[in-house]
């Protein structure tokens, strides 16, 4: 193998460095994972640990973490291979001091103390305002649908669980008929056909009767939807065929892209998270306001008017729900309202005046219309009724000031777009086709914050570097 780089003898005897310390390389992640946990006080935080029946000592949290950290960087999806790796890789072994706990430990670790976990989520969010990444006071909110362990055929709906005890009715009609026609077949060819065709039949009636139990539970569950796996996961639709799963909420700063909060719910939509998770963006901000930006998805007037309230100034699009654009009639936004008359203008220039006052769903709303609809020449274009209605919401104003605001900042919904999704991509990416691993709400919950704490440590190490990264943390 003249010609090429050669390398050292296997067998040869090599003195190698005294320190372990040797082997870690300066700008190594796992320096910043040593510091970080090492000044953190985790005393207060309540995490668990229990020593073995025999005597021995727990592990101490610290070093536990200082592997789950390193193993949600690194992607390493497994508590054994991650087991494996403590006792070959010698990162881990500086990391750890050359402990290497069992698989069982590693991952009861993980399962015990979500709450905790989370905290230490949170106590990397303060470092980062420590250091003046949130200095902008700007977020985009979002939700992203996240595969659970439960698969979709042990999922049930009404809907699902309808069109599958029709399938199953439908086959029984099929073989019965089947057994009709082999009972005019040759004698030999027809027993053996009816008695393959009548066990079907019995493994389907057996089937049936599965499903009219599971159906009984799932009438009984608050959502009419029963999940056997996993039974927090539910079924969400999505842009392709739906999951079943978990809607991820996170809100991310415009500037750095990091994940200020994050929350995990079962909840197949985003219509009421907007000022639940602004709230919480705010106060992990330590911000006295907030600017924030969402899709149409997350479009509800009271959630935005309890931002307003709060001093969280929101950028958003009103979703056009109206049939009447595709109807060839004019919609609301053809009515112009003047608030010093209380009064709407109309297409034709008449007004609309305020009639009623009304309560529907907890809702003040006010009714107008105009008295010279039946004789206006384009009433046709207007409405099919005898008068031409329009309603407004009592807090109206703060969604016309929104819109107003929307139409001169409409870069704002660019920089969702260019903010917001990037987190998504990138921890779906490490998670692989499996998404969560685990199960239940409360553990799902844990594996996210885990998630969301190596993909906050990747991005501050890349905009800060390991050295000045250090160098803060130590001040």
């Amino acid at each position: 193998m003249s010609g090429f780089i050669q390398g050292d003898d296997r067998h040869q005897a090599t003195l190698f460095p005294e320190q372990l310390d040797d082997y870690i390389a300066e700008d190594s992640s796992v320096r910043v994972i040593d510091v970080f946990l090492d000044d953190l006080d985790l005393s207060g935080l309540g995490f668990k640990t229990h020593s073995e029946k025999t005597g021995r000592p727990a592990y101490h949290p610290t070093i536990l973490l200082k592997l789950y950290i390193y193993r949600y960087l690194n992607r390493v999806q497994s508590s054994r291979r991650l087991e494996r790796e403590a006792h070959r890789n010698v990162e881990l072994m500086w990391l750890t001091g050359r402990l290497a706990p069992d698989f069982k430990t590693i991952a009861d670790f993980r399962k015990d103390n979500g709450p905790a976990i989370r905290l230490v989520c949170r106590e990397f969010i303060l470092l980062c305002k420590k250091l003046n990444l949130f200095a902008d006071a700007f977020v985009a909110i979002d939700g992203s649908k996240f595969k659970a362990v439960n698969n979709r055929d042990r999922n049930f709906t009404k809907a699902k669980m309808h069109r599958r005890l029709q399938e199953i009715d439908a086959s029984i009609e099929r073989y019965l008929g089947q057994i009709a026609s082999a009972d005019r077949q040759e004698a030999v060819v027809a027993t053996d056909n009816t008695h393959r065709l009548e066990e079907k039949i019995t493994a389907l009636k057996t089937e049936m009767a599965r499903l009219k139990t599971l159906e009984v539970q799932m009438r009984q569950a608050p959502d009419h939807q029963l999940s056997l796996t996993d039974p927090d996961a539910r079924s969400m639709k999505t842009r392709g065929n739906g999951i079943v799963g978990y809607n991820v909420q996170t809100a991310v700063d415009t500037t750095h892209h990091l994940i200020v909060t994050h929350e995990v719910t079962n909840v197949g939509h985003d219509r009421h998270q907007l000022h639940h998770m602004a709230q919480q963006a705010k106060e992990a901000i330590g911000a006295e306001t907030l600017a924030v930006v969402a899709d149409r998805g997350y479009f509800t007037g009271e959630e935005i008017l309890a931002c307003e309230q709060e001093k969280i100034t929101t950028y958003l699009p009103k979703p056009q729900t109206s049939g009447s654009p595709k109807k060839g009639l004019f919609s609301k936004r053809d009515f112009i309202y003047h608030a010093d008359d209380d009064e709407y203008a109309c297409p034709a220039g008449e007004r609309l005046i305020w009639r009623f006052e009304t309560q529907k769903k907890g809702l003040t709303l006010h009714k107008y219309w105009s008295s010279h609809c039946p004789k206006c020449p384009i009433k046709s274009q207007c409405t099919t009724s005898q008068y031409r209605r329009v309603t407004r919401w009592e807090h109206e104003a703060v969604l016309e000031e929104m819109a107003t605001r929307l139409e001169r900042e409409p870069e704002r919904m660019r920089t969702r777009r260019e903010t917001v999704e990037h987190p998504f991509g990138t921890i779906k990416s490490w998670m692989g086709y499996t998404h969560f691993q685990m199960k239940t709400l409360k553990h799902v919950s844990t594996e996210m914050s885990l998630h969301v704490l190596a993909y906050n440590f990747k991005r501050v190490l890349a905009i800060l570097g390991v050295q000045p990264l250090l160098q803060a943390m130590q001040m």
